[in-house]
C-alpha cells in the first residue's frame, strides 16, 4: 500500500477491494495459512473489532465541526435513527419469510446489517473539516450514530434467542432503558471530551505542561469515554462519538467560524516554523493544534484498522463460504431496502433528488456489521422447535459476510466516480 497508494487515488478502486481477496486467499479456501473459526474465536474477534470501531467513531466525531444549532444536523439524525428504524424491520421480515429464520435471528440479522460503516465510507465522507456538503456531512454523521443506535436491536434479537444477559431488552422497561442508554452515552462522552480537552488546553496555556503525546490523549479519551459510559449503562459507541464531537467543538469555539484565514489546518501550516511547543501553548492556536494532531494520528490508525478488518473479513469468508441467500439479500438491501429507508427518513428534508439518491446508494456495510456479528456469536442461542441452533449461527455468519463483501466491491467501485460526478454538477450549478 505504501507503493500503491498514489496509484489507487487515480483509479476507481478502494483499498478495501484489494485487502478482501488477499484475506480470502490467506484463509482455508485459499492457501490455508490462516484459519479462524468465527464461533470459536468470537470473544477475541469481538475485542479486536471493537477497538477498530471505537477508533473510527472517535475520528468521525473529530471531523464534524458544524455548530449544533445548524439545521444540517437533522440530516444525519434522520439517517442514523429514522432510516435504521425502517431498515431493521424490513430485513427482519425478509429473514423470516425468505430466509426461513426464527424471529429473534431475523431481528438480529436486521440489526447487524443496518449500521453503515464509518471506515470503508471514507471516499464519501468529510475530508475537509470545513466541508458543509449535505451528502458528505449526512453520511459521516450517520456512520457515527447508527453503530451505537443498532445496539438495542442486537440485544433484542439475542433476548428472543434466549440469551440471559440480553433478557432486559425484551421486558416492560426496554424503552426507558434504551432512552437512558442513548442519553447516558452521548452525555457522558460529550462531557468527558469537553472536560479533558479544556483541561489539556488550560494546562498548556497557563503552565506549559501536558505537552505532546496527542496519540495517547486520543486513545486515552476513547477508553475513558467508553468505560465511563458502560459503567453508567450507556451505549459506549455513542459516548466515543460524542467525545470526538466535544473535542472538535472546543477547537471550533476557540478558532471561530471557518474563513479563509481561520481554517485550523492552514493556520497550523503557516505557523509551523514556531515549533510544536509554541503551537501547543499558543493562546489562539493551542486547541486547533491539539485537535488536528489527534485527528491526524487517528486517521492513520483508521487506515490500519481498515486493512486488518477487511483482511479479517476475507479470512472469515474463506472459512465459512459465500451465501446465495446473502447475495440476494444484498441486492435487496442495496437496491430496495436502503433507498426506501432513506426516502422515508428524508421526507420533507431540504436535499435535492440527486443528493437523496446518492445517500440511498451509499449505505456501506463494514466493520460495524462485522463487530455485531462476532459479538452475537459469543452467546449460546436457544431457537424454537423446528430450527437447529448449530446451523443457525453459520447461516447468519455467511449471509452477513457475503453482504459485507458485496458492499466492499460494489461501493468501492462506485464511490469515487459517483462523487466526482456529483462534485462536477455542484460546480456547474454554483
Amino acid at each position: 500500500m505504501g507503493l500503491m497508494a498514489s496509484l489507487l487515488e487515480r483509479l476507481p478502486f478502494s483499498p478495501a477491494m484489494f485487502y478482501l481477496p488477499i484475506g480470502y486467499a490467506f484463509g482455508p479456501a485459499g492457501s490455508g495459512l490462516i484459519n479462524i473459526v468465527p464461533a470459536e474465536h468470537a470473544a477475541l474477534l469481538t475485542s479486536v473489532t471493537k477497538i477498530a470501531l471505537l477508533l473510527s467513531l472517535f475520528t468521525v466525531g473529530l471531523k464534524l465541526r458544524v455548530p449544533y444549532r445548524d439545521g444540517i444536523w437533522r440530516l444525519p439524525i434522520r439517517l442514523g435513527l429514522l432510516a435504521m428504524l425502517v431498515t431493521i424491520p424490513i430485513i427482519a421480515l425478509v429473514g423470516v419469510f425468505l430466509c426461513d429464520l426464527p424471529l429473534g435471528a431475523a431481528i438480529l440479522l436486521g440489526a447487524i446489517l443496518a449500521p453503515t460503516d464509518p471506515v470503508l465510507a471514507s471516499d464519501v465522507q468529510i475530508k475537509d473539516i470545513g466541508d458543509r456538503d449535505r451528502i458528505r456531512f449526512s453520511l459521516t454523521g450517520e456512520g457515527g450514530l447508527n453503530d451505537g443506535t443498532a445496539f438495542p436491536f442486537v440485544m433484542l434479537g439475542l433476548a428472543l434467542l434466549g440469551v440471559p444477559s440480553a433478557a432486559s431488552f425484551a421486558d416492560a422497561f426496554t424503552v426507558p432503558r434504551v432512552i437512558w442508554g442513548i442519553a447516558a452515552g452521548l452525555g457522558t462522552g460529550w462531557t468527558l471530551g469537553w472536560l479533558v480537552g479544556r483541561l489539556v488546553i488550560g494546562l498548556r496555556r497557563r503552565f506549559r505542561i501536558a505537552l505532546g503525546m496527542e496519540e495517547f490523549l486520543g486513545i486515552g479519551l476513547i477508553a475513558l469515554a467508553y468505560g465511563a459510559s458502560e459503567l453508567m449503562h450507556g451505549i459506549g459507541f455513542l459516548a466515543v462519538f460524542a467525545a470526538g464531537l466535544a473535542m472538535r467543538r472546543i477547537e471550533a469555539t476557540n478558532s471561530g467560524q471557518l474563513s479563509a484565514d481561520r481554517v485550523p489546518g492552514e493556520a497550523l501550516n503557516r505557523a509551523l516554523g514556531q515549533g510544536n511547543e509554541e503551537l501547543a501553548t499558543h493562546p489562539a492556536k493551542a486547541s486547533a493544534y491539539m485537535t488536528e494532531t489527534v485527528l491526524d494520528f487517528n486517521q492513520q490508525l483508521e487506515n490500519f484498522a481498515e486493512f486488518f478488518m477487511v483482511i479479517l473479513t476475507g479470512v472469515l469468508l474463506s472459512h465459512i463460504g459465500f451465501s446465495m441467500m446473502g447475495a440476494w439479500l444484498g441486492v435487496l438491501l442495496f437496491f430496495v431496502i436502503r433507498p426506501l429507508s432513506v426516502a422515508v427518513a428524508m421526507t420533507g428534508a431540504r436535499v435535492t433528488s440527486l443528493q437523496r439518491r446518492l445517500m440511498a446508494w451509499f449505505g456501506i456495510k463494514g466493520i460495524g456489521s462485522l463487530y455485531y456479528l462476532v459479538f452475537a456469536l459469543q452467546f449460546t442461542w436457544i431457537v424454537p422447535p423446528g430450527y437447529q441452533a448449530e446451523d443457525l449461527a453459520p447461516r447468519i455468519s455467511s449471509i452477513v459476510l457475503t453482504v459485507v463483501a458485496m458492499s466492499i466491491v460494489i461501493h468501492g467501485i462506485s464511490a469515487r466516480p459517483l462523487m466526482e460526478m456529483y462534485q462536477r454538477r455542484r460546480r456547474r450549478q454554483s
